[in-house]
């Protein structure tokens, strides 16, 4: 620092009515050169910092920023060469006088000051009786977002009451907020989930919550969130997030019962696709020692089947009061006999392995003889089926089975392994002690899995894959390499979008017409029979198991090696490449350990060691010519994205950066987001509570969840970098940021003076006025460069000479154009899509500042106007 300069010092008030002059008039590189030197010659740097801060004005009309937040960012740049100045060397008194004048700056109305003067004034370092005394008043400003933003960085949420601090962002729905809020701290996450399962009851009053909130005011989608079934899928989120036991959230678990007996009711009465048996089994397992459930199965047999005497049975069976009871049920008793009233076992008769033929006319059927399938129990089995699964070149279909777990949070253990084989099929019971306790069994599943020289095939194996490991818990103790898997569910995928003319991946959906879905659509597309799946909610734990199911599990796993075998024979009839194996890789099962280091990777879809999912098929996966496999860039226009009502801030970001965007309006329901990711082949940009629902909407890597406390321009950094977006200087403002549209006409200064003289937009006086004018914020490319963004130019002859309208219909807005601009500017760009008329100014060089980090310098020439 000049010693002339430190001694004699600039006016703090007077630097700041100089930067928001330059500011004003948007001179912006006026404006950081001045800022630059006008910190070195402050006398005393920090404290002049907040005098200009306490009298900057906050947002205004048509900026993104503030005035402030410009000074606290070239502030934070010049002290990086500046290290001298810091809160560490000065007194006692002085440093605390400048903390609590930076703390009282924090409010919402000045959102980016928190990060630089929590850094700049080391405000953790405070007594925590001011940074209480400070979240106290902002929960009183009822600035809750801020609040809790204060208490996370400074660590107080063991001082505070997380209720008064979680509430209000539960009510607001910042539910994710909530969820970093106790995310360190295992009694809080206990204390947050119950009091959300509280929640999850009819009674619930969501006015009644918001009087302890004065001044509280609602949107109906904020309203509408708080409801008992929304609630409810939150809470077992963070069960299954937080280890809660499950205990502790009776409301939650007695609505996924109440659902999971609708659900019932709906497969066997409605559907008709669930045995007897299979149903019974069951429904006792859910409605099992609560009252309110007994009743409500009774009910629901009145409802759906219409039979009282069925009723009847049930309600004798859990002695359902007689005041519970629907009306005629307790008249239907008091007719029955005590042997008529009784809920009778199922009897099934003595099945044959041959399926009937009207059957086997409708069904896919195994081509395999019943003393080909062999249902393993002991070692000495099992090493038969080693010697042959375990041979180098071997194909083997892999598919799992466990008891369907309606109402329970945690995942459900393997009671089957089916294996099969080019005329074998192979299960294992891991029901049987002697098997599934045993580390032979656990050895030969794992040499299996990670021998690269055996090709596994499967459908949708990520959720076998978890329920194996919670089976066998020593698989955690280290990463299971899974090596040499195909996942059939990626080669449907890939056929779905061949097949309906798609270029972006899809999710497997239902063909128009059909009942198929999953494996038995894709049986059906390949084999040309669907599956029978009444089997597949059997109960799998009970044994003996019956020969229907033998043959259920027997079917699920061959029909893999059929699908295979005739895909592999002429790949191209089915639009697939000629080998199958490139079109997924496998999938490492992380151990614990590893989950919490790349839990920002599942969270989006994306595994480890593979590509992004989401890019057009050609760019997909790309392979050196060693074979190794690396993930190619795409250009911003390659990437289409539709924006949740959450980031519309991204969204815009987006947009100036080239992206195809499409964004969600605030009163759209998230599940137009879904659709428009089917329709369009679109990537979902979601954040927190709708990202687990709309993930299960869309393809497996098409739906990203960003971070909803960062700003929206790191959020769009993240974007790029997770889908290797290759920016350059010229994406910048190649589509408008209005509509989405990227194509511009562009329109010199004379014929933008006749176009405003021809509305009577021009006066006699703009001459003499265009001085005083403000000229609004336009683009404008630094270093004298012709700016020539990478879109697309519309003919002269798009645009209607006589009405100022494209032949889509926009008509230019005109009015937006200030008369003073004409003698400054030369050339406009008219966005074809909506009218909006563009210029160049300052907005350009701020956005490349912005974007720094990920601009890449381009040799290749933009395309400009034919």
């Amino acid at each position: 620092m000049n010693p002339a300069a430190q001694s004699e010092g600039v006016d703090p008030d007077a630097l700041r009515a100089q930067l928001f002059d330059l500011w004003s008039r948007k001179e912006l590189e006026a404006l950081k050169l001045r800022a630059v030197s006008g910190f070195s010659q402050l006398q005393y740097p920090l404290d002049g910092l907040l005098t200009m801060l306490e009298q900057c004005p906050g947002i205004q009309k048509g900026r993104s920023s503030t005035l402030g937040q410009f000074i606290l960012t070239e502030f934070m740049r010049w002290r990086h060469s500046h290290p001298r100045v810091s809160v560490k060397g000065l007194e006692e008194g002085e440093k605390l006088r400048l903390q609590l004048r930076a703390l009282s700056l924090i409010t919402s109305s000045q959102t980016g000051y928190m990060d630089p003067l929590l850094d700049i004034y080391e405000l953790s370092t405070l007594e925590k009786s001011h940074l209480l005394e400070r979240v106290a008043y902002l929960q009183d400003s009822f600035c809750f977002r801020e609040a809790a933003l204060l208490s996370m960085k400074a660590e107080l949420q063991k001082e505070l009451d997380m209720e008064q601090i979680c509430v209000p962002l539960i009510l607001l729905d910042k539910l994710p907020l909530a969820e970093s809020y106790v995310r360190n701290d295992p009694e809080l996450q206990k204390k947050l989930v119950m009091l959300l399962d509280s929640w999850c009851i009819p009674s619930i009053n969501v006015k009644e919550l918001c009087r302890q909130y004065p001044g509280l005011s609602l949107s109906k989608h904020q309203a509408d969130q708080i409801q008992p079934k929304h609630l409810s899928r939150h809470v077992y989120r963070l069960m299954d997030r937080f280890s809660i036991d499950p205990s502790l959230c009776m409301n939650s678990v007695h609505k996924r019962k109440q659902d999971s007996l609708r659900f019932l009711m709906y497969k066997r009465f409605r559907e008709k696709s669930m045995t007897e048996e299979n149903w019974r089994d069951h429904i006792q397992a859910t409605v099992e020692g609560s009252m309110e459930l007994q009743v409500l199965l009774v009910e629901l047999l009145v409802h759906y089947c219409g039979l009282l005497v069925v009723a009847a049975q049930w309600a004798k069976r859990y002695n359902v009061p007689r005041n519970r009871l629907p009306i005629g049920v307790w008249d239907t008793m008091q007719s029955l006999s005590a042997q008529q009233l009784e809920v009778n076992e199922v009897q099934c008769p003595l099945e044959s392995w041959v399926t009937p033929q009207s059957h086997q006319l409708q069904y896919y059927q195994l081509p395999v003889p019943r003393e080909n399938v062999h249902f393993l129990q002991t070692l000495e089995q099992l090493r038969l089926c080693e010697e042959t699964v375990l041979k180098p070149g071997c194909v083997v279909g892999v598919d799992m089975e466990w008891r369907a777990g309606f109402g329970t949070v945690s995942t459900q253990r393997v009671a089957l392994i089916q294996l099969a084989v080019e005329g074998q099929v192979f299960l294992l019971d891991l029901c049987s002690h002697s098997l599934s306790h045993h580390s032979l069994a656990v050895q030969f599943i794992q040499t299996l899995l990670t021998d690269e020289n055996i090709l596994k095939l499967g459908y949708g194996m990520s959720g076998d894959f978890r329920s194996l490991v919670a089976t066998w818990p020593e698989l955690k103790e280290e990463s299971l390499k899974v090596k040499g898997v195909l996942d059939l569910l990626h080669v449907h995928q890939q056929l779905q979008r061949c097949w309906r003319g798609g270029s972006g991946p899809r999710s497997v959906e239902v063909s128009e017409g059909s009942t198929e879905k999953g494996l038995s659509l894709l049986v059906q597309q390949v084999l040309g029979k669907p599956l029978d799946k009444r089997e597949q909610l059997s109960n799998w734990e009970r044994r003996p198991l019956r020969t229907s199911q033998l043959r259920y599990a027997a079917v699920d796993a061959y029909c893999l090696l059929d699908v295979y075998l005739t895909l592999s024979k002429d790949p191209s009839a089915f639009g697939l490449p000629d080998d199958l194996r490139s079109i997924s890789s496998a999938q490492p099962v992380k151990s614990e350990q590893k989950k919490t280091k790349d839990k920002r990777k599942q969270a989006t879809g994306q595994r480890a060691g593979q590509s992004s999912y989401g890019l057009a098929d050609d760019q997909q996966q790309r392979v050196r010519g060693n074979g190794e496999q690396r993930t190619p860039s795409i250009t911003p226009h390659e990437l289409r994205v539709v924006c949740d009502n959450m980031l519309q801030g991204l969204g815009r970001f987006l947009r100036c950066l080239g992206v195809d965007v499409l964004m969600l309006e605030n009163t759209d329901d998230h599940k137009v987001a879904a659709e428009l990711a089917r329709t369009e082949g679109r990537i979902i940009l979601t954040s927190g509570q709708p990202y687990q629902s709309l993930r299960s909407q869309v393809a497996e890597g098409r739906c990203l969840t960003l971070d909803c406390s960062e700003k929206a321009r790191d959020q769009a950094v993240h974007v790029l970098k997770h889908f290797h977006v290759h920016l350059t200087a010229a994406d910048i403002f190649s589509r408008c940021q209005a509509c989405n549209n990227d194509e511009y006409l562009k329109v010199s200064r004379e014929d933008m003076t006749q176009m405003l003289n021809r509305r009577g937009l021009l006066h006699e006086n703009s001459v003499s006025d265009q001085q005083n004018t403000e000229i609004p914020e336009g683009w404008r490319p630094s270093d004298g460069q012709v700016f020539n963004p990478n879109c697309r130019w519309a003919p002269g002859s798009s645009l209607d000479p006589e009405t100022l309208r494209f032949s889509g219909g926009a008509e230019i807005q005109l009015e937006t154009v200030p008369p003073g601009l004409l003698f400054r500017i030369s050339e406009y760009f008219i966005c074809t899509g909506c009218g909006k008329v563009f210029w160049e100014g300052s907005h350009y060089d701020r956005v490349l500042s912005q974007f720094q980090e990920v601009l890449q310098v381009s040799d290749r020439k933009v395309p400009s106007q034919p």
